[in-house]
């Protein structure tokens, strides 16, 4: 009579069991996704180009993958983002982007009972390393500083880290090197001089670039850009004149030619330089051989042009025979120049007599 409620209990008390067995499975079911036991890490410098390494940190609950998430913060170590372009390994290298910021790497443990998530703490804010272009030896220009010639310029002497790279821009300054002005579309190494710049100068910015900045250097200014023919473009101040410039007479014009009485005559004579340049300012003298034939002239000084006019007076003792010519010793010389010396040039020239 008592054995069917006994047989109950038995079955009540192994009931109980099974649900208490259940709910302990469920709770270990629960607990076994992997846990960070102590935070991953970070070593390495963070310095730009410098190379990082992560470590997973510690984790509970046997994790069978791990995931790595690099990530960029503020320099306070908030506002962080993924960084994007596959910075998803144990090792990211350090970009100039990460200058001046924190970074972190996010870990993500995973086994069959789900996935864990921890973050490191953020590094040092990232210094740049190499160093901005610095100039130690100047830029320089060099060819042949005459109309139509083409000239090249060397970027010179540079530090920094990473190598530099350069821009150019050629400029056409005044004779005296002021009023620089870019030449427009002349940004090569090479420059072909132009009719404008005849009788000024050229010079040359270079711009040193790399990630850590740019620095700018100029060349000296070219001496005076002279004409492609002798005596061609505008003439320019005897002042620019030195050595080892001289002065040339290449012209020369009478008025009338030949002489036919012993009347007054204008000779004309153009003076140059050794570089093709016309001069003005520059004082010419001219007198009559045998010395007896004229009278003394006084120096005339070239003009905008580069010619001087001089009137001379032939005396009654000039021929006027058929045949004959009158002979004339010309100097040309720089104001102030010993008259033997310095700049100064000499020339026999002859007109003809036809009475």
């Amino acid at each position: 009579m008592h054995a069917i409620p006994r047989k109950i209990s038995v079955i009540a008390a192994a009931a109980a069991a099974a649900l208490t067995l259940t709910a302990v499975a469920l709770a270990v079911g629960r607990a076994a996704a992997p846990q960070n036991t102590s935070l991953p890490s970070i070593s390495g410098s963070a310095r730009d180009g410098s190379t990082l390494d992560a470590s997973k940190g510690g984790w509970a609950n046997s994790p069978t993958s791990y995931s790595y998430q690099w990530q960029r913060c503020d320099s306070s170590g908030g506002g962080c983002q993924p960084i994007a372009g596959g910075a998803t390994g144990t090792r990211y290298t350090v970009t100039t982007a990460d200058v001046g910021q924190r970074l972190k790497v996010a870990v993500t443990a995973t086994n069959t009972s789900g996935s864990g998530s921890a973050t490191s703490r953020p590094t040092d804010v990232v210094k740049a390393t190499g160093s901005a272009p610095a100039n130690t030896s100047p830029p320089t220009i060099s060819g042949t500083f005459k109309e139509t010639s083409t000239l090249s310029v060397d970027p010179g002497g540079w530090t920094g880290s990473p190598s530099p790279t350069f821009t150019y821009q050629w400029q056409r300054c005044d004779a005296t090197g002021g009023a620089c002005v870019d030449l427009t579309g002349a940004s090569a190494t090479t420059y072909t001089a132009v009719t404008a710049d005849v009788g000024n100068t050229l010079r040359v910015k270079v711009t040193a670039i790399n990630s850590h900045g740019s620095t700018l250097a100029t060349t000296q200014e070219t001496a005076l850009i002279a004409p492609a023919k002798t005596g061609g473009g505008n003439a320019i101040s005897i002042t620019q004149v030195s050595l080892p410039n001289r002065l040339i007479i290449d012209n020369l014009h009478f008025t009338p030619n030949p002489l036919r009485s012993r009347s007054a005559f204008v000779a004309r004579f153009h003076v140059s330089d050794t570089r093709g340049f016309s001069i003005q300012g520059a004082l010419v003298y001219a007198i009559g051989l045998p010395y007896s034939w004229t009278a003394n002239a006084p120096e005339a000084t070239t003009d905008g042009t580069g010619w001087a006019s001089i009137t001379m007076q032939p005396t009654s003792t000039m021929p006027l025979n058929h045949g004959n010519a009158l002979v004339i010793f010309v100097r040309a010389r720089k104001p102030g120049d010993d008259l033997l010396a310095g700049v100064s040039t000499r020339r026999l020239v002859q007109v003809g007599i036809r009475p």
